[in-house]
């Protein structure tokens, strides 16, 4: 397959040529991902300027009908589609079907509803005075589309996070251009082809993709680029938030995380390991929101570290095909290195391996086998950047207050996690911890709570309606009453 690309309606061969998408089990060819050169990257920035006035008109009702028909495309296409996301990603087929196609398909049907996009603001009695004589003054709060939104997604779960802010920004009326990442593109096409098919007008949305930075630094840099919405690392974030404050441009920032499990000496231990150890297991480790920072209290924590080791034992490790795999590849040899690399220094630093710590032994694929670091500092490297696989590090504390302290001293501030048999206890300690979300007793998630972190995990909330918030400016219209 030799993938074009998608500007202003039409499918275009690329002026930089292509490049091969590898399969991280097999380390084998899944396809051909086109190489935008910067005058195509601008093209598609032009035609998305060009195709948002109209589609910004266009009633609220037919936009969602499109959606609509979007998610029912993506939902009839699933096997083929989780197929292609598996080869790309490396994602167990439970992870593949359900995590990728399967929510890419949830957040278009949720944004394929019409939900008020203006609301009355209580009448204000106005004083005569310079400004004219007295009165009554109504207003009207309305939500407008902020216009074209480059749309940079992440590798770890192209269908999801691209359809997470595809979905809401057309949602509100914006033309987007979307940027996936460089190793699993094939998947944004495929929701590219879909939206296609489902009435988008022509350069409403349009994709380009490529391994140079270049391709990305011109989207972002685009005059015709009103807000960028960004999954990815804190530097790299770092590097784009530079390039948005020159002209003012909107941001949404999703970063880096370094989530603090904080386990209480009243916690359920098999609860809090369940838990905690979905991070050696949920894309291989390579997601933000893991708690790969657990904070044990003392009387618990030789029973954490042991059972923690005892589940990362258990883990099949293989091809992410098969059905009794849990734990999959990492997405490329060059970050199975970065992986590996920071599981030496853990050890040179002084913490324990206690599980794990060496390659699979594994014909092909980009294998880590899931590694607990036990008696580490908080001031650790393995404690303190994010590793993005399947690793833990266990750091002991006595009193509570050590717990929150510990918790909070890090650059990253995205979800924290605490377990305690005593649910007061536990949001109490909840509302102390400096990140955008806290899951008391639990890993899962609420699909219309508000997403995003405090500190260097980001800027701005998006998920159910806050996503329509982050892509849409608030205008107030006033007039005599």
């Amino acid at each position: 397959m030799r993938q074009r690309l998608f500007i202003g309606g039409s499918w275009v061969e690329p002026e930089g040529g292509f490049y091969d998408v590898l399969d991280p089990a097999s380390e084998e060819s899944v396809g051909s991902a086109p190489e935008a050169s910067r005058d195509q990257v601008r093209a598609a920035c032009a035609a998305a300027r060009e195709a948002f006035g109209p589609w910004s008109r266009t009633a609220p009702e037919e936009r969602a009908a499109i959606l609509g028909r979007a998610a029912e495309l993506i939902r009839e296409r699933s096997v083929p589609y989780a197929e292609l996301a598996q080869a790309e990603t490396g994602a167990t087929t439970g992870t593949a079907r359900g995590m990728q196609v399967g929510v890419a398909a949830a957040r278009f049907r949720r944004y394929a509803r019409v939900e008020p996009g203006e609301w009355a603001i209580p009448p204000q009695i106005n004083e005569a005075g310079p400004m004219g004589r007295a009165g009554v003054m109504g207003a009207l709060a309305v939500r407008q589309p902020v216009g074209v939104v480059a749309c940079i997604s992440s590798y770890n779960n192209p269908w999801a996070n691209a359809a997470g802010k595809v979905a809401p920004a057309l949602a509100m009326g914006n033309s987007v251009v979307v940027k996936p990442a460089p190793q699993d593109p094939l998947s944004v096409y495929r929701m590219a082809e879909v939206l296609e098919a489902a009435g988008v007008p022509p350069g409403v949305v349009n994709v380009v993709s490529g391994t140079s930075v270049e391709v990305g630094e011109a989207v972002v840099a685009s005059g015709d680029v009103d807000m960028v919405s960004f999954t990815g690392s804190t530097a790299v974030g770092r590097r784009i938030a530079e390039v948005c404050g020159r002209d003012m441009k909107r941001q949404l920032m999703e970063l880096g995380g370094k989530g603090a499990a904080v386990v209480l000496d009243d916690a359920d231990i098999g609860s809090a390991v369940a838990g905690i150890g979905t991070t050696f297991s949920f894309y291989s480790g390579q997601i933000c929101t893991a708690p790969t920072r657990v904070l044990a209290q003392r009387g618990v924590y030789e029973r954490v570290v042991e059972q923690l080791a005892a589940c990362a034992g258990r883990l099949k490790v293989g091809d992410p095909r098969e059905p009794d795999t849990v734990v999959g590849p990492v997405i490329s040899a060059a970050h199975r290195e970065r992986v590996e690399s920071y599981i030496d220094i853990g050890r040179k630093e002084g913490a324990v391996v206690v599980a794990g710590g060496e390659r699979p032994p594994l014909d092909k694929g980009f294998y880590v086998a899931p590694t607990l670091l036990a008696d580490c500092a908080n001031d650790m490297t393995v404690a303190r950047e994010e590793i993005f696989g399947p690793v833990v590090s266990v750091i002991p504390f006595d009193e509570e207050d050590e717990g929150i302290a510990l918790a909070n001293d890090s650059d990253y501030g995205l979800i924290d996690y605490v377990w305690s048999a005593d649910v007061a206890r536990a949001f109490r300690i909840a509302r102390r911890l400096r990140a955008g979300g806290v899951g008391v007793n639990t890993v899962g998630r609420n699909m219309e709570a508000p997403f995003g972190g405090f500190k260097r995990s980001g800027v701005g909330r998006d998920v159910g309606s806050y996503a329509l918030h982050a892509y849409s400016e608030v205008q107030s219209i006033v007039w005599p009453g």
